[in-house]
């Protein structure tokens, strides 16, 4: 388990949220330090604590354990999904059009 992974995509989602360490913890029902701890990867959690941070974030439990959990193309999509899920409508179009330019791009470099 790689627990500073872990924590660091807590704390960019957290972040992201705008809320602060004593926020989330207080939300999740957890002591500050021990937020601080999950987040530099110095602490592991319980499930059920882990399952209070999804929730509170809006993440998946897979996003968090991306380190963990190995990468199939349901992986990846769901990762694709996690981020994009956020977003306005627009800028899920936005996405689809930079994706498909960049894949254009591999295309075209294979057939020259």
């Amino acid at each position: 388990m790689d627990y500073k992974g872990l924590g660091e995509r807590i704390r960019e989602e957290r972040l992201r949220l705008h809320l602060t360490q004593a926020q989330l913890a207080e939300a999740v029902d957890i002591s500050d330090t021990y937020m601080g701890a999950i987040e530099r990867g110095e602490r592991s959690l319980t499930l059920d604590t882990l399952v209070r941070l999804v929730n509170r974030l809006g993440v998946t439990v897979d996003y968090l354990l991306a380190d963990s959990v190995s990468d199939s193309d349901t992986n990846i999509m769901e990762q694709f999904k996690q981020i994009i899920d956020q977003q306005p409508l627009d800028r899920k179009q936005m996405a689809i059009n930079v994706l498909r330019t960049i894949f254009s791009y591999f295309d075209d470099k294979r057939g020259a």
